[in-house]
């Protein structure tokens, strides 16, 4: 019987820790930015919104986008498996960004009062370690 208790209670925790994640990502803003010479894109993630901006000087009023809550599981989902305090040690798979080949990419996370960014990278070929999440979040993008 104690087993049984000790296992149920170890069950209900674990569930708990998940919700309180969950909701800890209402708290979070994330940016990624991508950006070339000619080319400029931001996208911020926060509270089941996403915002898109494609003016450095931030004159464009881009409205909110909902995201649906199957998307949102999805993300918190990625989010759970990052290791932030490793974000500015990741290294960068591709050199693109050096001669133009790519725009240069950066993914900044504000989390708990505390500011965790990645090194810049190529845009579409982020690190192995946050290429799931980048991916979620540019999939919210409108291909134009």
């Amino acid at each position: 019987m104690k087993i049984l208790s000790i296992l149920f209670f170890t069950i209900f925790l674990g569930n708990g820790c998940d919700s309180a994640k969950a909701q800890d990502m209402q708290n979070a803003v994330i940016e990624y930015t991508a950006n070339t010479r000619g080319f400029y894109q931001k996208i911020t993630l926060e509270n089941q919104t996403i915002t898109v901006s494609k003016d450095r000087d931030g004159n464009d009023k881009a409205a909110p986008i909902k995201i649906s809550d199957a998307d949102w599981k999805e993300v918190v989902a990625c989010f759970k498996e990052l290791e932030l305090d490793r974000l500015s040690e990741l290294k960068a798979p591709t050199e693109k960004r050096f001669h133009d080949g790519a725009a240069i990419a950066n993914l900044k996370i504000n989390y708990k009062d505390k500011i965790y960014e990645t090194t810049d990278f190529d845009h579409g070929f982020p690190p192995k370690e946050i290429k799931k999440f980048v991916a979620k979040i540019n999939s919210f993008v409108k291909k134009e």
